[in-house]
């Protein structure tokens, strides 16, 4: 059968009770096995979990043979434009730790791709206690610009993105504190106010952090 990802969410919280469920991360290796305690783990492997609950419920699906651009899923194999589903996880306790996408590869891709601006995020809040217990504590289903955001780097430079810099040169994607009121920078409102701020960031340059422009990009150069 064929879902949405709103009928997945659906699904998972009001039909399988995945808030109320409690699991553990076992590792086997010759004769000794393992209850995995390490929380960052959870956040590896839950997009493979995903996969397989939704082959357990006979969902189809294809995944997306490139591991570094959204989606992990198209929840219509016939049609790889709609019903596209990106997972994401990360420690309730703490901040959300993910990566979006990687930003050149990411404003390349909508601008050859734009449906690509529709996938849907589905984010677990997950927690483990010391026994390696791990539970679910909220599913969030968001699109792109609902999570990000604008931003201040470290040297105060104002972005319209936010953003993971390295060598002086912008990276990663980052989300933002979406699920709660920020004393300095809200989540964008609208695909346009997102769109807006990725071609600001191309276009941004400070020093030598980014000296390519959108029309190198589009033009392949």
């Amino acid at each position: 059968m064929k879902l949405t990802a709103d009928q997945v969410l659906e699904k998972l919280v009001n039909c399988d009770k995945i808030l109320s469920r409690e699991g553990q991360i076992k590792f086997y290796l010759g004769d000794v096995n393992i209850v995995v305690k390490q929380r960052d783990v959870v956040g590896n492997i839950m997009q493979e979990w995903l996969e397989g609950w939704l082959r357990h419920n006979s969902i189809e699906f294809a995944s997306n043979p490139n591991t570094q651009m959204p989606p992990d899923v198209f929840l219509d194999p016939n049609d790889k434009t709609k019903n596209l589903l990106e997972v994401k996880a990360f420690n309730y306790r703490s901040t959300p730790g993910f990566d979006i996408a990687d930003f050149r590869m990411y404003e390349q891709e909508i601008v050859s791709k734009p449906y690509m601006l529709d996938v849907t995020y589905l984010i677990f809040g997950y927690d483990m206690s010391t026994e390696g217990i791990v539970t679910i504590k909220r599913i969030w289903k968001q699109k792109v610009w609902e999570i990000t955001r604008p931003m201040i780097d470290k040297k105060k430079i104002e972005w319209p993105i936010n953003l993971q810099q390295k060598s002086g040169r912008v990276h990663k994607i980052r989300p933002a504190l979406w699920y709660r009121q920020s004393k300095k920078f809200n989540t964008f409102t609208c695909v346009e106010d997102f769109l807006s701020a990725i071609e600001q960031t191309v276009y941004q340059k400070h020093g030598n952090t980014y000296r390519w422009t959108w029309m190198e990009t589009t033009n392949g150069n």
